[in-house]
């Protein structure tokens, strides 16, 4: 399993926007083949900060969705809306414990 971790930092006045949009896009991307898990957090100290917080089954799945249509979608519309570029992390889990 691989977990991605997406860190996006918006401007003030797009934060809402985002936040809609995510609303409609969260089930076409959870429901990408690979996909199992997908959350949305938001910084506690800065409300501009996103993160998105995904499970992905093999990384040619995540890589998959990097070239569909879903992501052809989101991407072009939330790009424009960053105050700073988006980080991103691919990670795999070492330790969990219960």
């Amino acid at each position: 399993m691989l977990i991605r971790i997406v860190k996006m930092t918006f401007e003030p006045q797009h934060v809402a926007t985002f936040q809609g949009h995510f609303e409609g896009w969260k089930a076409k991307i959870r429901a990408s083949s690979g996909c199992r898990h997908l959350e949305l957090w938001q910084d506690v100290d800065d409300q501009r900060v996103f993160f998105t917080y995904s499970h992905w089954d093999h990384p040619q799945d995540l890589e998959n969705y990097r070239t569909s249509d879903v992501f052809a979608a989101v991407w072009p519309v939330v790009k424009p809306l960053f105050a700073a570029p988006a980080q991103a992390w691919s990670v795999h889990r070492m330790h969990q414990l219960p």
